[in-house]
């Protein structure tokens, strides 16, 4: 079901929200600067990127696509601070927060039953567990070998004294190269979403209220369309925005057209969690609104999301009118090239950002298309149905919604 008809675009808004990322806006602009230019050489568009012409955008694009000139602003609704407070303590944190994830997941049960749903996204989670696990492990067999050879030398029993040092000093050299490894910024990851038990820290609840008045503001301008994208762990911080932002009345009834995108999301993550009661209620509310279009896009190739299942239909919470959201799949190994995909075997990140990047021979997904294109997202999808791989069964143990 696609909510309201409306005019072909002239002007869009454009608000991305990013995963947990360190990285700030810039690196978005680039990605998309570079990328745009290659889907465009692919698909014989159009499409350049300006210079903002004031702070409500990071930058500008000029599109010339489907025989239609558009423009969007687009900018980055960033929580990078946040992501890299939580990754900048010492070594042991890393530690710390290994066994509160674990602690938090399998306590609870929540573990189990995301299990029933993707192996993927749950290998996903147990990477960075067994990669700091190993790195102790030849932490401890370098800090004996070490150890036993001063003890020989010197006295029984005396090995300890170069062996701690040895211990430390190994895992030190594995965080510094953490960029390669990505186990302990996984790790914080992971253990900041539980953090709260699934209940939004209160630095991102403040966050969220930022970003819902950026937005509002859009609503209020001649744009035709103001689009909001989530990805990966910013999908779920989308659907609260939009929610909150359509609960407060913000959204004008003859206003801009209001669309919602999550691409690659890893929503249960956090909805399955006993205390996500907040977001369980974002979920519920938007499932039924008309105020919007809220278009899911995954790929069951890609590793790190929760690939075509219908984040409001396995979190327990859809109910009788729940029409919303609408999911579909990416199809990365039809839009992909075998030798695309086989230069992404072993970058699973790189993979996880496809919905933002180049494809060889797109199908109805083009991101570029989507942001700078004339059309809104509903018109764009307005013939599809969703997946025919789609999971839509009830998997989480706690379903309790915000009152």
């Amino acid at each position: 079901m696609i909510a309201k008809e409306s005019q072909s675009v002239s002007f869009r808004r454009v608000f991305y929200i990013p995963g947990f990322d360190p990285h700030p806006p810039r690196r978005y602009r680039e990605l998309y600067r570079t990328e745009a230019a290659k889907q465009a050489q692919i698909s014989d568009y159009k499409i350049t990127q300006e210079k903002p012409r004031s702070d409500s955008a990071d930058w500008v694009v000029h599109g010339a696509i489907e025989d239609r000139e558009t423009y969007a602003a687009l900018k980055v609704l960033p929580w990078a601070d946040i992501a890299r407070e939580q990754l900048k303590s010492g070594l042991w944190t890393s530690w710390k927060a290994l066994a509160q994830m674990a602690y938090t997941y399998l306590g609870t049960g929540t573990f189990r039953r995301l299990s029933w749903l993707r192996k993927g996204p749950v290998l996903a989670g147990l990477y960075p567990v067994a990669m700091l696990l190993a790195q102790a492990l030849l932490a401890l067999v370098a800090a004996m070998i070490a150890g036993s050879i001063f003890g020989a030398l010197l006295w029984s029993g005396a090995g300890w004294i170069v062996g701690l040092p040895i211990f430390v000093a190994v895992l030190r050299w594995f965080e510094r190269r953490d960029g390669k490894f990505f186990a302990h910024y996984l790790i914080r990851d992971y253990a900041y979403t539980a953090s709260q038990n699934g209940a939004y820290p209160e630095e991102l609840s403040a966050r969220l209220k930022a970003f819902e008045e950026e937005i509002a503001k859009a609503l209020t301008t001649d744009a035709d369309e103001v689009l909001v994208v989530g990805h990966s762990s910013g999908a779920h911080l989308a659907v609260s925005v939009v929610a909150d932002l359509i609960r407060a009345g913000r959204v004008p009834a003859n206003g801009p057209e209001l669309s919602l995108l999550t691409l690659g999301q890893a929503i249960p993550m956090v909805s399955f969690l006993p205390d996500a009661t907040r977001l369980r209620g974002d979920l519920q509310y938007l499932s039924t609104r008309d105020e919007m279009v809220w278009i899911d896009v995954s790929a069951p190739s890609d590793g790190c999301c929760f690939a075509l299942c219908d984040p409001v239909a396995v979190t327990g919470v859809s109910v009788e009118d729940s029409h919303w959201p609408l999911v579909l799949s990416a199809a990365f190994t039809k839009t992909l090239t075998e030798e695309s995909l086989a230069d992404m075997r072993w970058r699973y990140f790189r993979r996880h950002f496809q919905y933002i990047c180049a494809f060889d021979t797109p199908g109805d997904y083009d991101y570029f298309k989507i942001t700078a294109g004339p059309q809104t997202l509903g018109q764009r999808f307005a013939h599809r149905k969703p997946s025919v791989s789609r999971i839509d069964v009830p998997a989480s143990r706690y379903t309790t919604v915000a009152a």
